[in-house]
């Protein structure tokens, strides 16, 4: 039987790129995401530890964060302690819940899927950025800063100035991991638009950066345990 030359299969470009897996069965860009992500845990347990030590240490002094978090930002004196940074949890978690739905679209894959799950989640990651800028510009306007504390502890006492340093250190320490990870997505975002990971055959890269945006949001829950809770 004759072949006809002149017609061409009709086939899309794939690459089916091999994802070499270790001995835990996993590929060794996860494995490598699971080591940055321990040793980016030590450094927050330790600003965590350094001011617990320092709470600690000057708990008739420290103020009460009932009544340092108490307002929201564009309402004087609220008297809804931690209403704010609730929000601004809540708002996290939320884009940690729809990052969960774009790496199980990213299983099936589906890149309308993971394309309608990116986008509420990089929403959300800018929102609750926004809102961390609302919140300092309202203690900054307040008088808090990193050489000063308007806070007073236990009976008037006057606070520790440390008191905003780790404020502004710790938060400020997570925030820039928010913007990390929002700019990440928004790359991710643009490869899985553009077809990069339906060519690959693999959308692997999804569920890595979803593993480092799984650790922001839980870093946030010791944040607001510690910082803002007790």
């Amino acid at each position: 039987m004759a072949t006809d030359l002149t017609k061409t299969p009709n086939l899309e470009p794939h690459i089916e790129i091999p994802h070499e897996e270790t001995e835990f069965g996993i590929s060794y860009g996860k494995i490598m995401m699971w080591y940055f992500l321990i040793s980016d845990t030590f450094t927050f347990a330790a600003f965590l530890v350094a001011y617990a030590m320092q709470r600690f240490r000057q708990a008739d002094t420290w103020p009460s964060s009932n009544e340092v978090f108490q307002s929201v930002p564009g309402i004087t004196d609220s008297g809804a302690p931690l209403i704010f940074v609730s929000i601004m949890t809540f708002i996290l978690i939320l884009s940690s819940v729809t990052m969960v739905r774009a790496v199980q679209e990213g299983f099936m894959k589906n890149r309308k899927g993971v394309i309608m799950w990116l986008v509420p989640t990089i929403l959300g990651g800018m929102a609750f950025l926004y809102c961390q800028y609302l919140e300092w510009t309202h203690l900054m306007h307040q008088g808090m800063s990193m050489s000063f504390n308007p806070f007073s502890g236990m009976e008037g006492v006057e606070g520790p100035v440390n008191f905003g340093q780790f404020f502004f250190t710790i938060t400020g320490f997570h925030g820039m991991h928010v913007f990390v990870g929002v700019c990440i997505n928004i790359w991710l975002l643009i490869g899985v638009v553009n077809g990069t990971y339906e060519r690959r055959g693999s959308y692997e890269m999804v569920e890595k950066v979803g593993l480092f945006w799984h650790f922001v949001d839980l870093v946030w829950v010791y944040v607001f345990l510690a910082y803002y809770l007790l």
